[in-house]
């Protein structure tokens, strides 16, 4: 077994290729999708010395299995959890050399919510408008993995910097989101926008790369009646008729009638990927810059 390629022996309950995703496509009805949590795809690149940007697997809570078909490096990172190869045990957030045939398998969260698979090369899907990413919403670039997929593998470049190991955050115990009001924040009572800015609510089961849902006191409108659809961006609190707020992820529609009471610093939103079912979560409101 010679050639570059990742065959999946165990695909998990949702496991996906993801990079940087695919911006400035908006107008075409196209999601920016990529990796949720894009600190950890851009450390686990890192450690096996991919360029920025390159395709790693993103796992959803039970981790996925693979086996290369030639020898190569790998990191997981982003939700802690069991890595072994061929049964024995191998370090988490650092670079792994697995041989050509070996079972790599990326077990359940221990905490968090996705783990992060990069291997030396990169994953080499096809792209599509410039990127590998798996888009759920639109239904762009690979389906998500099944049992027995077969993933090309590009070739080590040589010219990144390896590094051996690195910091990176845990999972939240509490998601503290800051946000932006508005542009609609004028369509809720000013006792719901209090309420948005200083209540707790929790994430919801329900949620998945499309939205963070969450669950806790309904926000009440100031006006009936829905808006005409208008342009939506990454982390845009929209709030549907039930009052629970969605902050919406990589995989959120382009365009939307709900009104936005709010939008997440962007910096905020990678551990919204990481945060399970019950977290708390606070949104906090900081000054317009």
């Amino acid at each position: 077994m010679t050639d570059r390629a990742l065959a999946v022996v165990r695909a998990g309950a949702l496991t996906t290729v993801q990079d940087a995703g695919r911006p400035g496509h908006a107008h075409l009805g196209v999601p920016r999708s990529g990796a949720l949590d894009r600190p950890a795809a851009d450390l686990v690149n890192r450690l096996v010395g991919n360029p920025p940007g390159a395709a790693v697997l993103e796992t959803t809570l039970d981790g996925c299995a693979v086996r290369p078909r030639s020898t190569v490096m790998v990191a997981v990172a982003g939700a802690p959890c069991r890595v072994t190869v061929d049964g024995r045990p191998a370090a988490w957030g650092a670079p792994v050399r697995v041989p050509a045939g070996a079972l790599l398998d990326v077990g359940p969260a221990v905490s968090g919510v996705r783990a992060y698979l990069g291997v030396s090369g990169g994953v080499a899907v096809e792209p599509v408008l410039g990127s590998r990413s798996t888009d759920l919403l639109s239904g762009l670039g690979p389906p998500p993995l099944t049992d027995g997929t077969v993933l090309p593998l590009g070739r080590p470049t040589g010219g990144h910097a390896r590094v051996d190991v690195a910091p990176q955050p845990a999972p939240p115990d509490e998601l503290v989101l800051r946000v932006t009001l508005g542009p609609r924040d004028g369509w809720f009572t000013p006792g719901a926008v209090r309420t948005f800015v200083s209540r707790p609510f929790s994430v919801s089961s329900a949620s998945n790369r499309i939205g963070l849902r969450t669950e806790g006191p309904a926000l009440e409108r100031a006006r009936p009646g829905e808006l005409p659809s208008e342009g939506m961006v990454l982390g845009a609190v929209q709030v549907p008729p039930d009052g629970r707020p969605v902050v919406f992820l990589a995989d959120h529609p382009t365009t939307g009638g709900y009104p936005v009471i709010a939008v997440v610093r962007a910096a905020d939103l990678p551990a919204a990927a990481q945060a399970v079912p019950g977290t708390p979560v606070l949104f906090v409101a900081v000054r317009r810059r």
